[in-house]
C-alpha cells in the first residue's frame, strides 16, 4: 500500500507546501532518475522527510504518531529486539490485550511486520511516524544497559565490596565468587545485551579504578559500560567457570568456550583471557551457531562476480578461495557456498578452527593442535573419508597448501580461506608457501577477496558529489568502468553521468552514527587463460590484477562505489574500509 506520485502531487499542491513550478520540475527529474516524486522533493529540500511521511499517512488513512521524548515501557519496547528495530526502523510502543501498536517509517516493510507477529503472537497495528520519533525510541534501548547495571550495583554494593580483595583469593574463594548473585547478574546482563545488540565481540578491560566494558558492533568498538573495580575479579572468575578455565591461573593467557541459548538462538562464546598490568583482560567472540539462510546476494554479490562464483560451484574439482583480513566475513562466504552445495548426493567434510556455524548433513571437525589434530593432519584424514567437497578453515602453512592442492587435483572441490589483502595477492602468497605455479593454474577456479562495510540506516540523505570530489575519486578508480556496470545492472539510467548520480550519507545532525548492519564488498578473480599465463611467467600481483580488471573484475573500491550509488553505504565508509 503505497502513495502514488499522482496522489502525492495532488495533496502537496492542495496544501501549498511546494509551488506548482517546483513540483513540475521535481516530477521531471523523478521520471529521468526512475525514483519517486517524494524522494526528489526531499533530496532538493523542498519538503522535509517528516513532512513527506505525515503527508503519506494522511493520504493512506494510516494514523500518524509522534514518539518524541515519550517514555516507552521497556517490557513493550523489548518485544522487538534492538537489531530488528534499528534495521527496519520499527518500534513497539503500546500493547493492549492482544494488540501491539508499532511505529514505522515504512508500513510496507512486511518482513518486519511478519517477524514481529511471529515473535509476539499479537495482532500488529502499524502506525507511521517520523525519523525523530524512531531515533529517540532507539536511544531507550541504549539507556537500558546502564539502567540495569546501576540497579544491580546499587542493590549489591556491599556484596561487591566483599569480593574486591581477590588478588590473594584461593581457587575455592574464586569459585564461590563466580557463583555470587551480583556477579552472575552482571555477566548474564552483559551476555544478553551483546546478543540483542548483535555484537561480534565483548571486551572486558580492567583499568586502575574501574572496569571498562566494550562491544564491537558493525565492526566498530563502542563503550558499553563502566563497572566498579571491585567487580573485576568476580566477572573474570564467572566467565572462567562458564568456559571451563583454570580459576587460579592469572599469569598465563587461557582460551575456552561456552554456549548459551537466547530467544531460540544458540550462541557460542569463544573466550580469551590475557594478563595485563591492572588485571586479566577478557575478550569474548560471539558465534551464532544456528545462523543460516544466507544467500550470495544477501552477502553483497551481484552481476558478473556472482555469475563467476556460480560457475565455480558447478565444477566438481578445483579450489575456491576466500581472502581478506580477520573479521572480513570469509568464513560466512564459505558457509553460504557450502549451504548451496549441500545436496543429498554429495558428501561434505570440513576441518575448522573454530566451528563457527553448525550445518546439517556436513561432517565438521574441530582442529586440536594440542593433540596433533592440525589443519594438515585433519585434511590428510578427510581425503580418506570419501568426500566430494572439502572445506579447510584456513591455509596457513606449506603442508596444508600442498595437501589442499593435491585434494583438488584428485577429484575434490576444495574451499578455503587465506590472509591476503586482494584476490590477486593470493597467488604470490601461495607460491611463497611452496605451491608450484603449474599446480595453482590447474586447480584454482576462482578467488574472492572481501571486506565488510557498514550499511546506511534508513534515515539517510541524498546529495551530489562536487567536481572536486569526483576528481579525487577518479584518481583512485576507473569511474567510467563503474558507470558502465551501473548502467548494465540498471542501477542508474542509460543517460545518467556522475554529475547527476545521487549518493547517500547519514543525515546531518543525527546523534547516532547513521549506520546499521554490515554487508560485503568483493572482488572476484576468475582464473582465465590469460591470468594462467601470467602466473606461469611469475607475474606480480599488480600485473595479475591489471589483467583481471581488463577482463571485467570490479576491485573492492570500485564495488564499494557501486554500492554507494545504490544507497547501501556511503562513500566515506567505502574509502575507510577499502583503502586500508
Amino acid at each position: 500500500m503505497q502513495v502514488s506520485s499522482d496522489q502525492l502531487k495532488k495533496f502537496i499542491q492542495d496544501s501549498g507546501l511546494v509551488t506548482t513550478t517546483e513540483i513540475s520540475r521535481a516530477e521531471k527529474k523523478a521520471k529521468e532518475r526512475h525514483v519517486d516524486l517524494g524522494e526528489v522533493l526531499v533530496a532538493e529540500g523542498k519538503i522535509s522527510e517528516d513532512d513527506l511521511r505525515r503527508t503519506e499517512a494522511y493520504v493512506l488513512g494510516i494514523p500518524f504518531v509522534s514518539l518524541r521524548n515519550q517514555r516507552i515501557d521497556f517490557a513493550v519496547l523489548s518485544l522487538i529486539p534492538e537489531p530488528i528495530a534499528r534495521n527496519h526502523n520499527v518500534v513497539a510502543y503500546r500493547k493492549q490485550k492482544d494488540e501491539l501498536e508499532v511505529a514505522m517509517l515504512d508500513t510496507d516493510d512486511l518482513s518486519a511486520i511478519d517477524f514481529v507477529k511471529k515473535k509476539v503472537g499479537l495482532k500488529i497495528l502499524p502506525r507511521l511516524t517520523d525519523s525523530e520519533s524512531i531515533k529517540s525510541s532507539l536511544l531507550q534501548y541504549k539507556k537500558t544497559l546502564k539502567a540495569e547495571f546501576d540497579d544491580i550495583i546499587e542493590k549489591e554494593t556491599q556484596s561487591l565490596k566483599q569480593l574486591s580483595n581477590a588478588d590473594e583469593a584461593s581457587e575455592k574463594d574464586l569459585a564461590r565468587m563466580a557463583e555470587d548473585l551480583p556477579i552472575v547478574r552482571i555477566v548474564d546482563t552483559l551476555l544478553s545485551h551483546a546478543v540483542i545488540q548483535d555484537a561480534s565481540d565483548i571486551h572486558i578491560e580492567p583499568a586502575e579504578g574501574e572496569v571498562l566494558v566494550r562491544y564491537r558492533i558493525d565492526g566498530m568498538l563502542r563503550d558499553a559500560m563502566q563497572l566498579p573495580k571491585a567487580a573485576a575479579a568476580g566477572i573474570t572468575a564467572r566467565i572462567k567457570v562458564l568456559a571451563s578455565l583454570k580459576l587460579d591461573e592469572k599469569r598465563l593467557p587461557q582460551d575456552g568456550r561456552f554456549k548459551i541459548e537466547k530467544d531460540g538462538d544458540k550462541v557460542s562464546f569463544r573466550v580469551s583471557t590475557l594478563p595485563t598490568y591492572f588485571g586479566e583482560k577478557t575478550v569474548m567472540r560471539l558465534l551464532r551457531e544456528t545462523a543460516s539462510g544466507f544467500t550470495l546476494e544477501s552477502l553483497g554479490f551481484h552481476g558478473e562476480g556472482l555469475e563467476r562464483l556460480h560457475d565455480a560451484m558447478k565444477q566438481t574439482t578445483g579450489m575456491i578461495l576466500a581472502t581478506g583480513p580477520t573479521g572480513s566475513g570469509k568464513t560466512t562466504t564459505l558457509y553460504t557456498l557450502l549451504d548451496i552445495l549441500n545436496t543429498p548426493d554429495v558428501n561434505i567434510s570440513t576441518i575448522e578452527d573454530p566451528i563457527e556455524y553448525q550445518m546439517k548433513r556436513v561432517n565438521q571437525t574441530q582442529v586440536k593442535p594440542e593433540i596433533g589434530l592440525t589443519f594438515a593432519n585433519g585434511l590428510r584424514a578427510l581425503v580418506r573419508q570419501d568426500p566430494d567437497i572439502i572445506m579447510v578453515g584456513e591455509i596457513r602453512d606449506r603442508e596444508t597448501v600442498s595437501l589442499a592442492i593435491n585434494a583438488a587435483l584428485t577429484g575434490h572441490l576444495v574451499l578455503s580461506t587465506l590472509h591476503t589483502n586482494s584476490a590477486a595477492g593470493a597467488i604470490p602468497r601461495l607460491i611463497d608457501m611452496g605451491a608450484e605455479s603449474f599446480l595453482l593454474v590447474s586447480t584454482i577456479n576462482v578467488i574472492v577477496a572481501q571486506r565488510l562495510i557498514r550499511r546506511l540506516a534508513a534515515n539517510k540523505e541524498k546529495y551530489l558529489l562536487s567536481a572536486a570530489e569526483l576528481k579525487v575519486l577518479g584518481a583512485k578508480v576507473d569511474l567510467d568502468k563503474v558507470l558502465r556496470f551501473l548502467k548494465e545492472e540498471k542501477v542508474v539510467g542509460a543517460k545518467d553521468d556522475w554529475e547527476t548520480i545521487l549518493f547517500y550519507r547519514p543525515k546531518q545532525g543525527e546523534s547516532d552514527e547513521g549506520y546499521s548492519g554490515r554487508i560485503g564488498i568483493h572482488e572476484v578473480l576468475n582464473m582465465s587463460s590469460a591470468i594462467k599465463e601470467l602466473v606461469m611467467k611469475g607475474a606480480t600481483s599488480d600485473e595479475i590484477e591489471a589483467q583481471a580488471k581488463k577482463e571485467g573484475m570490479l576491485t573492492m573500491l570500485e564495488e564499494g562505489i557501486f554500492k554507494a550509488v545504490q544507497g547501501i553505504t556511503s562513500i566515506e565508509e567505502v574509502l575507510r574500509v577499502a583503502t586500508q
